[in-house]
C-alpha cells in the first residue's frame, strides 16, 4: 500500500474510532440520563427535583474532570482507554444499584469519565488526524455526540420498556460492545511519550497582549457560559417536557433523537467554516438559533414545533463548542490551553445551575415554561452581546 493509502486508511480508522469514543463518553455515559428520566420518574424512583440534582451532579462531574485534565500526565490513550472502561460499568451500576446516593456517585463519576475522554480523545485524535495528512476529518470525530445522543434516545426508550434497569444495563452492554470494536486503534501511532499531540511552540497570538484580545477573552469566558446554561434544561428534560405537552403522544420519544441527529451536520458544516470567519459572528448565529429552538417549545408546543426546535437546538450544539475553540486560538495562539480551559470550567457551570434551577421550579409550577423562557433568553443575550463585541472590534477599521 502507498504511503499515501495508508496515510488515508490511518485518518479514517482515527476518527472513526474518536467518533464512536465520543459516542460512548457522551451520548451514552453522559446523555443516556435524558430518555432514562421520564422512565424513572413513571416508575417512581425518582422525584422531578431528584432528577434535576442528578444531572447537575453529572455535569459537577464533567466541570472537575474538564478542569483536571491539565495535571494528568497519563498517555492519551491509556485515558480513553480507561475512561471508556469505566464509563460502561457506571452505565451498568445505573441498573444494578437502587439507591440516590448510589445513583449521585455513579452520576457524578461518569461525568467525571465524559470529560476525561472527550479532552484526550480530542487530543490524540488531531493528533492522528495531523500525523495523516487529514485535519478536514475533524468534523467526523465531533458527530461522535450527535451519534450516540441518538442511540440512547431510540434505545434507551424502547429498553425502558422492559423498565429502568433492563434500559441502564443495555445500553451498558451495547457500550462495552462498540469498545470492543475499537480498542485496537488506540494503538496506531503510539509514541513512547506522552499519546497527546506533540507539543508545539508556546506562542501567542498576535494581539494576545492587547487591551482588546484581553477583553475578548473575559467575554469569551462569560458569554459561553451563558451556551451552557441555556441549553442544558432542554437537554435535561426533553423528553418530559414533551410529555406534558403531549399526553398519550408517542412522538416525545423520538425528540431527543431527533436532537442527537441533528448535531451531526451541525459538527460536519461547522468544522468546514472558512477559518477566517468571525467567530464570535459564528457563535452569535449559533446561539440565535438554539434560542430559537428553545422559545418553540414553549409558543409550539406541537409535534412540529418540538421536532422544529430539536433540530434548532441540535445542529449548532458542538458547532458552539468549535467556534468557542477556534476564538481561543485566534487570541492566544499556541498558549490558547488557560483561556480553554476558563471557557470550559463557565460553560461547566452554567450546566450544573440549569437542572438546579428548573427542576424545583418546574415541579412546583407543574410547567417547565418559565424556565425554558429564561434559558432562551440567556442564549439570546449571548447571541446580541457577541454580535455587539464583534461589530465594535470592527468599528475602527470603518473608520
Amino acid at each position: 500500500m502507498s504511503e499515501i493509502g495508508r496515510d488515508r486508511r490511518g485518518a479514517w480508522r482515527a476518527a472513526l474510532a474518536c467518533m464512536v469514543t465520543l459516542a460512548v463518553a457522551m451520548g451514552l455515559g453522559r446523555f443516556a440520563f435524558t430518555p432514562m428520566l421520564p422512565i424513572m420518574l413513571h416508575e417512581g424512583k425518582l422525584e422531578l427535583a431528584g432528577g434535576g440534582v442528578l444531572a447537575s451532579l453529572n455535569y459537577l462531574g464533567y466541570f472537575f474532570g474538564a478542569v483536571s485534565c491539565a495535571a494528568i500526565g497519563i498517555k492519551a490513550s491509556s485515558m480513553v482507554r480507561g475512561g471508556l472502561v469505566a464509563t460502561a460499568a457506571l452505565l451498568l451500576g445505573m441498573g444494578l444499584l437502587h439507591s440516590f446516593i448510589g445513583w449521585g456517585v455513579l452520576r457524578t463519576a461518569a461525568g467525571v469519565m465524559s470529560a476525561w475522554v472527550f479532552v484526550f480523545a480530542s487530543g490524540w485524535g488531531m493528533r492522528r488526524l495531523a500525523e495523516t495528512n487529514a485535519p478536514t476529518l475533524a468534523g467526523v470525530i465531533y458527530t461522535g455526540p450527535g451519534i450516540g445522543i441518538a442511540m440512547t434516545g431510540l434505545l434507551g426508550g424502547a429498553l425502558g420498556r422492559w423498565g429502568s434497569e433492563a434500559g441502564w444495563m443495555g445500553l451498558g452492554l451495547l457500550a462495552i460492545v462498540l469498545i470492543a470494536v475499537i480498542w485496537r486503534v488506540f494503538d496506531d501511532g503510539e509514541q513512547p511519550a506522552s499519546g497527546a499531540a506533540a507539543p508545539a511552540p508556546v506562542t501567542a497570538g498576535a494581539a494576545a497582549g492587547t487591551a482588546a484580545a484581553r477583553s475578548d477573552a473575559i467575554w469569551l469566558v462569560a458569554l459561553y457560559g451563558l451556551a451552557g446554561f441555556g441549553y442544558i434544561i432542554t437537554a435535561t428534560f426533553l423528553p418530559v417536557i414533551a410529555r406534558q405537552a403531549l399526553p398519550g403522544s408517542s412522538w416525545p420519544d423520538f425528540f431527543w433523537p431527533l436532537f442527537g441527529l441533528a448535531i451531526i451536520p451541525g459538527a460536519l458544516i461547522g468544522a468546514r467554516a472558512p477559518t477566517y470567519w468571525d467567530n464570535r459572528l459564528l457563535l452569535a448565529v449559533a446561539y440565535a438559533l438554539q434560542a430559537l429552538g428553545v422559545v418553540l417549545s414553549v409558543a409550539w408546543p406541537t409535534i412540529g414545533g418540538f421536532a422544529l426546535g430539536s433540530l434548532l437546538l441540535g445542529m449548532p450544539f458542538t458547532a458552539i463548542t468549535l467556534f468557542a475553540m477556534r476564538e481561543a486560538r485566534r487570541l492566544r495562539g499556541n498558549a490558547a490551553a488557560g483561556l480553554i480551559g476558563y471557557a470550559t470550567a463557565s460553560y461547566g457551570v452554567g450546566q450544573i445551575i440549569g437542572p438546579l434551577f428548573a427542576a424545583p421550579l418546574a415541579q412546583r409550577t407543574g410547567s417547565f415554561e418559565l424556565p425554558l423562557l429564561v434559558a432562551a433568553a440567556a442564549l439570546a443575550l449571548g447571541a446580541v452581546l457577541f454580535a455587539v463585541v464583534w461589530s465594535k472590534s470592527r468599528a475602527p477599521m470603518a473608520a
